[in-house]
């Protein structure tokens, strides 16, 4: 009985002192959150930390390494400005570009009555300002360093900062350490080297897109594959995915800006020059828009990026040198004029839309074209790079084209399971969704052909067999003697692709990456071929059939669609022509009378946009034409179309400005064609191109050496009075003995420029 007793009292004890332990530790725990959560109030006046941020930041507390994988928006800077803030000593943080850096660290003087709390080290300082630098590193004002890899690198950096308390590593855009990534740097590839020169700290590596072989590439490399990974969810519920064709791009470009007067917007370019054109016709058309490249001065670079942060300019034209870590959270739409090369370029660069959590369109137009640049820029990279290249754009082909719900598609492309039914309708495939088909046959095709070669082949590959083309790769396999050969010509290879993404994104088969893309069998797969049941898919898009119906129509476009009015218009230009006495086609072309047929312009600005007409013209004699258009679709109650017209800029070739200038300092014929290398011939018929499309030449000082008083007086009245005033008129009104080739063509270019232009 005492025994008994004994044993109870134990045990209440020991349940007590576990109780006692638990609300211990339960109530430290609890301080140390209301502590971290005062931290983040007092520093940046926030009351909750978002997602998995608290966690990241007292990993780092605790002295550990970390791996954040979080997308752009989901506050990755705030997991190493606040430890930051609170820890001894100074952390340095490893940035791809000063237009970043720069950001980041007036984002972090704004909540701090110092500007010394936070530093860049790079090669844009002055001498004084590194003395600066050091001087507040050296004294301890300094929590936050920012240096590029370029910077860190450089012996005196590491000589400077072995002899300080790093309290940390942060290595920002962590993706561009992996070969694997969208954005690889090789410079990225010796952080780990030099921070163990500098002396070990934790390091906190942060990108906003990195694939399960991104991730696995970039821990091994920086020797923390043993760290916490902090994986967010990718899914940006916010933004809205829509792929058009690229079809009249620019005019649609300014027709979509327009229809969001005042929001602020970034149009993504491949090249540099594409970037400076877009810009100025956006300009032209009362656009607020800026250009935005590496290519421009540091100080012009500067300057434009922040007048996109001030509201300034609305829009920014740039490369993908715009908006690593740019703190715009108000950005609404988000243009690729040109695809990118990657789905992690696409992913990062369509994050910065709509970071606030607001409204974020993302618009892409898609050209088969685009394809075939982004490989050249392959060319002439070591073997293995092309490979990757290759494999990366593929993926950015499957993702253009597929039908299938794309916020389903990219999430798979990161390795996260989502629902399509959880889109609603914020993508333009679940907006506007393509007919579903029974797809159970041609799955099993397709596993069938990856078995019979042995798990060994790629996308392409595979559908080649499937439809039947036989080349050398069929033969040297000896495919052309199997029964799956040609199984599946009925269907084009497209089709096919799209039967191949979509088994992938279903889980049936797999991409093995490191192999460049060879397809094999999931166990999910196997199990579909034993007990095959229904797959419902779709059809993808085939925006190069667009393109080229697109493109078909624009050569119908011979014709003019409203008959009567291309009747008035012409009746009228006969009229005017004699009034004026000149042919008929000086004034308007009959292509230009279509268009206008076509397009109902009402005002000068208007006919100005019409082809072959320009400003200098649609001035001089537009008028009565614009009169007589204005009195048809009002007495026809005409609705014109909606389309906007959209002012264009000259696209001047270096050919075309030096032409210009040479005249302009009287060079000699001769002498302006043997300096381009050109024949007289070839330089007249450029000179002509430049005078037809409105630009006023003076040749006056070279005619008049090769023509005399009469001569000109005979051919000004002749082409001011022949039916059409072409070169083939005056060649059968006069001899070879009075004028030559070239003296009929001067005088006809003079005659266009000085009556028409």
């Amino acid at each position: 009985m005492v025994q008994s007793y004994k044993f109870i009292v134990a045990l209440l004890i020991l349940w007590y002192l576990n109780k006692s332990i638990t609300f211990t530790l339960q109530y430290l725990m609890n301080k140390e959150t209301i502590s971290l959560k005062q931290e983040l109030n007092s520093y940046f006046g926030f009351k909750e930390f978002k997602g998995q941020q608290e966690a990241i930041i007292q990993n780092t507390l605790d002295g550990k390494d970390s791996f954040v994988v979080m997308p752009t928006g989901g506050g990755k800077s705030m997991c190493y400005q606040l430890p930051a803030l609170m820890m001894d000593g100074c952390a340095i943080v490893i940035s791809p570009l000063i237009a970043l850096m720069k950001n980041q660290v007036d984002a972090i003087r704004g909540f701090n009555e110092s500007d010394s709390i936070a530093h860049v080290l790079n090669s844009s300082l002055s001498k004084r300002d590194v003395l600066k630098v050091k001087e507040d590193v050296n004294s301890g004002k300094t929590k936050l360093l920012y240096l590029a890899p370029e910077s860190l690198t450089k012996e005196e950096n590491i000589e400077f900062l072995s002899n300080r308390t790093i309290s940390f590593y942060a290595i920002d855009e962590a993706h561009c350490i992996s070969e694997w990534g969208h954005d690889f740097r090789p410079e990225y590839r010796n952080i780990r080297r030099i921070v163990e020169n500098i002396g070990r700290a934790p390091i906190i590596a942060l990108t906003a897109t990195a694939t399960t072989k991104v991730r696995e590439d970039i821990q091994k490399n920086l020797g923390i594959s043993d760290c916490p990974v902090y994986l967010d969810s990718f899914n940006r519920t916010n933004l809205y995915y829509d792929i058009r064709p690229k079809i009249n791009v620019e005019k649609e470009i300014i027709k979509y800006i327009k229809q969001n007067t005042g929001k602020s917007g970034i149009v993504y370019c491949l090249s540099r020059k594409k970037v400076e054109d877009i810009a100025e016709t956006l300009q032209v058309n009362g656009i607020n828009a800026l250009p935005y490249h590496a290519g421009l001065e540091a100080k012009t670079r500067i300057k434009h990026q922040d007048a996109f942060l001030m509201e300034e300019a609305d829009v920014i034209v740039a490369t993908i040198a715009f908006g690593m870590g740019i703190d715009k959270p108000d950005i609404r739409f988000v243009i690729h004029h040109d695809i990118p090369k990657s789905l992690e370029s696409y992913y990062q660069e369509t994050g910065r839309a709509g970071r606030d959590g607001g409204e974020g369109n993302c618009v892409t137009f898609y050209s088969y074209k685009d394809i075939e640049k982004l490989e050249k820029f392959l060319q002439g990279k070591p073997v293995a790079e092309q490979e990757i290249g290759r494999q990366l754009i593929l993926e950015t082909i499957s993702f253009a084209e597929t039908s299938m719900c794309r916020r389903k598609y990219i999430l798979h492309y990161f390795g996260e399971y989502f629902d399509n039914k959880d889109c609603n309708e914020m993508c333009d495939n679940c907006k506007f969704p393509k007919p579903n088909f029974e797809g159970k046959k041609y799955v099993k095709q397709v596993i069938d052909t990856i078995k019979l070669f042995n798990e060994k082949l790629k996308a392409k590959e595979i559908v080649k067999i499937i439809v039947g083309e036989s080349n050398t790769f069929t033969k040297q396999h000896k495919a052309e003697t199997l029964d799956i050969f040609g199984i599946g010509k009925d269907k084009s290879k497209q089709f096919w692709h799209a039967i191949i993404r979509q088994a992938l994104v279903k889980g049936l088969i797999y991409k093995e990456i490191e192999t460049y893309g060879i397809l094999k069998v999931s166990e999910k797969g196997y199990e579909f071929f034993e007990n095959q049941y229904d797959i419902l898919l779709t059809e993808d898009h085939d925006y190069d059939a667009i393109n080229a119906k697109n493109a078909s129509l624009s050569n119908q476009k011979g014709s003019a669609a409203d008959k009567v009015l291309f009747e008035i218009l012409k009746s009228t230009r006969k009229s005017h022509a004699k009034e004026i006495n000149l042919p008929p086609t000086i004034i308007f072309s009959e292509a230009s009378l279509i268009d206008m047929a076509n397009q109902y312009p009402i005002n000068i600005e208007e006919l100005s946009q019409i082809h072959g007409v320009g400003a200098g013209k649609a001035k001089k004699y537009g008028e009565p034409y614009i009169y007589e258009i204005k009195e048809h679709v009002e007495a026809n109650d005409i609705e014109r179309p909606n389309d906007m017209v959209v002012k264009t800029i000259v696209k001047q070739s270096s050919n075309k400005v030096f032409i210009i200038q040479s005249i302009d300092r009287k060079l000699s014929i001769e002498d302006i064609a043997s300096a381009k290398g050109l024949k007289v011939d070839e330089l007249l018929s450029q000179i002509e191109t430049i005078v037809i499309s409105g630009t006023k030449v003076n040749l006056n000082y070279y005619i008049n050496e090769i023509l005399d008083e009469y001569q000109q007086e005979e051919l000004d009245e002749f082409y001011r009075n022949s039916e059409e005033a072409t070169f083939d008129e005056a060649r059968n009104e006069f001899d070879e003995d009075e004028y030559n080739e070239e003296e009929l063509r001067l005088y006809r270019i003079k005659f266009i420029s000085d009556v028409a232009n």
